[in-house]
């Protein structure tokens, strides 16, 4: 068996064929928000099944391929489906195509999600911007032996969120009229929503959102040194005292709904990269 290093660049070497130029940005799009992908220009586009030791998505709403081009001139490589420690993959197959962004040229991450609003002052289609979050999935993605090639043993976590990042998009949504809140992203397992006692918990504990993705992500970017700046769609809320049933179904359409909003925002902060 090869080592993750090597993975890492097999992956990369087969996705460079494709490239006209390195990519700058890296982009993980989230449940119902892959229509980020008609902006760009020059689109290469690779199934996940045809790049070596790429992961397949399995979950409704992403739709699994590796996008190569450019957004308002800015060279990038978007991930229209990203893989979930759910579906029943490791940490580490979750988190590598964040590792091959990385060998491909990436600085710069931008990560969507889906998520379930635990903050009073939330409805549903709102955006929040991520400034910190917590991580309560069962497993860590740096778990294991350290590859210093890849990043240090001990990463420091505390601007996973890169504040310069956080400032631009405020100023851009101000610009254009779009509301947006900021707060805690809460990280769980899934896949089932989460009971009314464990949105309370967690609200508790400090989250404003919580969602089955994106802390992994986070972890191996910083490892790997990259800036980072996040965005959560609010699908659902888990804070009402009335009856409450949330579906995927549910989610996906209240994604799209927001999904206007997020895109101009993601496309106007690749502008100022």
């Amino acid at each position: 068996m090869i080592g993750l290093q090597q993975q890492i660049q097999e992956s990369a070497g087969y996705i460079r064929q494709f490239a006209v130029q390195a990519p700058e940005t890296g982009i993980i799009l989230g449940s119902g928000l892959g229509n980020l992908i008609n902006d760009i220009s020059d689109r290469k586009e690779i199934p996940y099944g045809d790049i070596p030791h790429f992961p397949v998505s399995t979950v409704e709403g992403h739709h699994g391929k590796l996008i190569l081009g450019t957004i308002m001139g800015r060279p990038v490589v978007v991930m229209a489906g990203r893989f979930h420690y759910y579906e029943g993959f490791s940490m580490q197959q979750v988190t590598f195509p964040v590792r091959v962004m990385k060998a491909l040229g990436v600085g710069t991450l931008l990560v969507s999600n889906a998520a379930g609003g635990m903050n009073a002052a939330f409805a549903v289609g709102d955006l929040m911007i991520i400034t910190d979050h917590i991580n309560l999935q069962p497993e860590h993605p740096l778990r294991g032996p350290n590859n210093n090639a890849l990043g240090p043993r001990f990463p420091d976590m505390s601007e996973p969120y890169a504040k310069s990042l956080v400032a631009k998009a405020r100023t851009i949504a101000a610009a254009n009229n779009i509301p947006v809140h900021t707060g805690v992203y809460v990280g769980v397992q899934g896949p089932t929503f989460e009971t009314r006692a464990e949105y309370k918990f967690m609200h508790i504990i400090g989250g404003d959102a919580v969602g089955m993705s994106t802390v992994p992500e986070v972890i191996v970017a910083a490892h790997a040194g990259l800036k980072v700046f996040a965005m959560s769609v609010i699908t659902d809320l888990g804070i009402r005292e009335e009856e409450n049933t949330i579906t995927h179904e549910e989610v996906l359409e209240a994604a799209k709904a927001a999904e206007p909003k997020l895109t101009l925002i993601f496309r106007e902060l690749i502008a100022q990269l």
